[in-house]
């Protein structure tokens, strides 16, 4: 588990190193770095355009380059990181072709996805029964893709399928249908407003949505109104607020207000006719445009830290940092815990076949785990008197993420989860180089196993499996003799019939087991002593084998060795009465020297730690025969399957 731990957290400062590298070669290539500012009038007009479209900004009538440029010095200042990044998201949408467009079957459908989830906005065109619809198929498209760069949601409703909910509706001709949130408490009521434009072209159709937003942020254009706003509020201890000359806010600012509906109260303060400048000066507001978080710790003003872009997906992550919900902390450690579970895939050693059913196993538990922890993670926050913890961890946790590494962090987040290809590709040549490592680190106690082929390893895998499914169980076995008198022990077997079926065992026998301290000493007589093994063992009598027929794969495994003494109580060397083997099959990993060992009395070794967990859990027997651990063998069948022991 530290080993997995550290492999990881190793992964992770060669992405953060991997990224400076990449700075520095753009740093080398073009002479500037992302955070530095860009000149407006510099760029072309297409460009200019593009980076109001990924901001929300309506541009129609301005048909001059130098008002398009002076559009952009209002909404905030421009940044080489920006631009590379609204370019490079025109490219992928370019190539991508139409986003995709939820299509609803019906009015149970439209109700559960636009009414009921109340957490976004949904822009939903209907198409009435015999009707065309109002958009033509290439302009729904143009919409569809402009706006779901904002997070917007869309979705056509036929009311052919549904044609008695269109008729209660109202929808009896083909319109547009917007949906947005009126409250600002979470989970508010929604309501459904209809377009009534003439015009049907998507930049009037998108400037009629950005009214519809705007409105249910709070605009201010008075000082006397944003010194009331400024001050502390407990139920609104985050505002972000937006200091710009402009009619209305951004879109992007404008959705944002949706998804952080209850958490983040968005407030807008137009400055263009401002009336006492001097009341900006004393809360810090120094220029304008300024984007400004306003928290019980203080002041910090956005956008001027690397990856501080003015558009949706960034400052998502930002505000995602400083007040996260639940399910992104539960998002963020399932993605951290599989990829601590994935690093089993290069750690384990041997066959193909091997490192995938461990990867498996791994993945199984870990996430089974993570699920049953976070129950209880849940029902502690539904406590009132643990509110004050929950605020104090709020508190510590603005303060580490308003940092300049919090906000490289957040870049690099960015820039990889954008890159997925590039992620994928350097966690597949960190494991593979785990992986050598872990063979270099092996390679003077690799035992037979790790060289072993897939169907040799499966069908070792397959007699233990048939061996676990078809021995008897051990609690349905002979009560031990040791406890046969005890009255107390038949008084409980009485009172809790269910007993008969789980043994009462006394954990006090597990000190007594043999234990001891592994050595392996590989030469190269190990083939004919395997040899010998097998010969040994096949002629061994009748009833040594039927007790230790399932554990021929592994006798098949063993490998020259002696053993010392882990200490004076242990047993000195490798007991005699222990069949010598290679493997764990509890942890299915292989014996490394300097490992302390522990046999049962039918003469099975494993890791002492693995078998001491599994004899603690209540499973009183042996992995692999089934034997009750706490019951001796007959010295006559276990010492005649060892007469091979030298």
């Amino acid at each position: 588990m530290w080993l997995k731990l550290f492999f990881l957290l190793l992964y992770f400062i060669v992405l953060f190193m991997l990224a400076r590298l990449f700075e520095a070669v753009v740093w080398y290539e073009t002479g500037v770095f992302a955070t530095q500012l860009v000149d407006p009038v510099s760029l072309s007009y297409k460009k200019l355009k593009t980076i109001l479209e990924c901001r929300g900004l309506g541009y129609a009538g301005l048909a001059e380059k130098k008002d398009v440029s002076q559009l952009v010095e209002k909404s905030g200042e421009l940044t080489h990181g920006e631009l590379y990044s609204v370019i490079k998201k025109e490219n992928e949408q370019t190539e991508a072709g139409d986003a995709s467009s939820t299509h609803f079957s019906g009015e149970m459908h439209f109700y559960e996805l636009v009414e009921d989830t109340k957490d976004g906005i949904w822009l939903v065109q209907v198409i009435a029964q015999d009707r065309e619809a109002l958009l033509s198929k290439p302009n729904w498209g143009k919409m569809v893709q402009k706006v779901s760069q904002f997070g917007i949601r869309t979705g056509t409703f036929n009311c052919s399928h549904d044609y008695r909910s269109c008729i209660r509706r109202g929808w009896q001709r083909s319109t547009l249908v917007m949906s947005v949130p009126q409250t600002s408490a979470s989970k508010g009521k929604v309501m459904l407003k209809e377009y009534n434009g003439r015009r049907i072209e998507p930049e009037h159709i998108f400037r009629w949505m950005t009214s519809q937003m705007s409105h249910r942020i709070k605009t201010l254009w008075r000082s006397e109104k944003l010194l009331e706003e400024w001050r502390p509020d407990p139920l609104h201890p985050l505002k972000m607020f937006l200091f710009a000359p402009l009619p209305q806010p951004p879109v992007f600012f404008s959705s944002l207000s949706v998804k952080f509906t209850g958490r983040i109260e968005f407030i807008f303060v137009d400055i263009s006719h401002w009336d006492n400048r001097s009341s900006l000066l004393e809360i810090g507001v120094t220029q304008s445009p300024a984007y400004i978080l306003k928290m019980p710790e203080g002041i910090y003003h956005y956008g001027n830290s690397t990856g501080e872009f003015l558009s949706v997906a960034a400052m998502d992550t930002f505000l995602r940092s400083v007040q996260p919900e639940v399910n992104d902390l539960f998002v963020l450690s399932l993605v951290l815990i599989n990829l601590l579970a994935w690093m089993d895939l290069f750690i384990t050693q041997g066959a193909t076949v091997k490192r995938f059913v461990v990867l498996i196993r791994t993945l199984g538990t870990y996430n089974s785990i993570l699920l049953v922890s976070w129950l209880p993670f849940l029902a502690l926050l539904q406590l009132s008197y643990l509110d004050a913890l929950y605020g104090y961890s709020l508190k510590l946790l603005r303060y580490a993420d308003t940092t300049t590494l919090a906000s490289v962090v957040r870049a690099d987040w960015t820039f990889y989860s954008s890159h997925p290809a590039l992620f994928l590709s350097t966690y597949l040549a960190h494991g593979l180089l785990v992986d050598y490592f872990e063979k270099k680190r092996r390679c003077g106690n690799r035992s037979q196993e790790d060289s072993s082929t897939n169907l040799e390893w499966l069908a070792s895998l397959w007699e233990w499996y048939t061996s676990y499914l078809l021995h008897p169980i051990a609690s349905l076995q002979q009560v031990p003799s040791d406890w046969e008198d005890d009255p107390n022990f038949l008084f409980e077997r009485l009172a809790f019939p269910d007993l008969w079926l789980r043994p009462l065992v006394n954990m006090d026998y597990i000190k007594a087991l043999p234990a001891w301290k592994f050595q392996c000493r590989v030469t190269d007589e190990t083939e004919e002593e395997t040899d010998n093994c097998r010969s040994d063992t096949d002629s061994s009598d009748g009833d040594a084998l039927s007790v230790n027929s399932n554990t021929k794969a592994a006798t098949r495994r063993c490998c020259r060795g002696d053993a010392e003494a882990a200490s004076a109580e242990r047993v000195s060397g490798w007991p005699r009465d222990v069949l010598r083997c290679s493997e764990c099959v509890v942890c299915l990993e292989n014996f490394v020297s300097g490992e302390l060992l522990m046999g049962l009395p039918c003469g099975h070794a494993f890791h002492q730690q693995c078998i001491v967990l599994w004899l603690d859990a209540g499973r009183h027997c042996c992995p692999v025969c089934r034997w009750p651990s706490y019951k001796k063998k007959q010295p006559q069948h276990v010492h005649s399957s060892l007469s091979w022991d030298t």
